[in-house]
């Protein structure tokens, strides 16, 4: 089964379309009229991107994280230049970061380091999605012994197979800047990080430490 543009899909340039159509003016400082071509080219060939993906199973959280690539890669591959991985960081962290996605993180932020949370971790872990579909994310579940927070181990990732499709996988490290400024929004872990897939690392890993009270 292919998936579907309806529902989380739309949803997802419904909520972000239009901020990453006003980011090429600030950020890649494109006059508007090319800003609205460059966008209504980049929504049919989001749509396409979506309909060749298979769809999600049922218990995998990483959906909205293939969908966001995919928003991203149809902006770039309309854009009149490729950009470099500087700009685009830049370009990623602006568009993403919505007032609605603030409130997201916020929101996600209180339950971090939850018995919900950690069950939630151990279940992702369990199910090993990227066995059965190349665009979702095999993970490994490490609590920190000494109780300050754990860290979630990625040894395979859909954004890099995406990426490497549409032949932008330099691009990928512009992505991967987000996972720092969305737990900072969150306001209750400080993210750390020492490899990625997309880097040459052997894994891409994700830690999260409770932030100390005070600060």
């Amino acid at each position: 089964m292919r998936m579907k543009y309806i529902g989380m899909p739309m949803g997802m340039w419904t909520l972000f379309g239009k901020s990453f159509e006003r980011n090429l003016l600030t950020e890649f400082e494109l006059d508007r009229d090319t800003a609205k071509a460059v966008a209504a080219k980049a929504k049919p060939r989001y749509k396409e991107i979506i309909a060749g993906l298979p769809e999600f199973e049922k218990g995998d959280h990483f959906k909205m994280n293939i969908a966001g690539c995919a928003l991203l890669a149809a902006f770039v591959l309309n854009m009149p230049e490729r950009p470099d991985v500087r700009r685009l960081t830049a370009y990623y962290s602006d568009s993403m970061m919505t007032p609605a996605m603030k409130w997201f993180c916020r929101k996600s932020g209180k339950s971090k380091f939850t018995k919900k949370d950690i069950s939630s971790m151990k279940a992702t872990e369990r199910l090993r999605a990227a066995d059965r579909n190349p665009y979702s994310w095999n993970m490994v579940f490490y609590p920190y012994p000494d109780g300050s927070g754990y860290e979630a181990r990625f040894t395979a990732c859909g954004i890099c197979t995406l990426m490497r499709e549409l032949e932008l996988y330099d691009l990928v490290p512009a992505m991967c800047r987000l996972d720092y400024t969305m737990a900072e929004a969150g306001g209750t872990s400080d993210f750390v990080r020492e490899y990625t897939l997309a880097s040459g690392g052997p894994y891409c890993d994700c830690g999260y430490k409770k932030k100390r009270k005070g600060r």
